[in-house]
């Protein structure tokens, strides 16, 4: 899997992670006792956690995508001189199989 799969799965798991702890906490919201309580609020904030961990990754991903797309807006040429090499590279590997 690629860097960039990863990160989707990450989120999806993030995002599936969330709806499901929501909808315990709303779920158990009717049930009393101190256990319960003690439960519900570190469910409560480990889901916060959790949604703060996938926003900077979100944010940082984003971050990322904009300096290489002005990198390469900045210098069109050295990038596809970069892109033709590497393509070439693993060309040469490949086929020496």
């Amino acid at each position: 899997m690629t860097n960039e799969a990863n990160m989707e799965k990450l989120g999806t798991d993030l995002k599936n992670l969330s709806h499901d702890a929501e909808a315990v906490l709303h779920a158990t919201a009717g049930q009393a006792g101190e256990k319960m309580t003690e439960l519900r609020g570190r469910l409560a904030s480990t889901l916060e956690s959790c949604k703060a961990t996938y926003r900077r990754i979100e944010e940082k991903t984003v971050a990322g995508a904009k300096v290489a797309d002005k990198t390469i807006r900045e210098h069109p040429y050295e990038s596809i001189g970069v892109a033709f090499g590497m393509g070439l590279l693993i060309g040469v590997l490949v086929s020496r199989r």
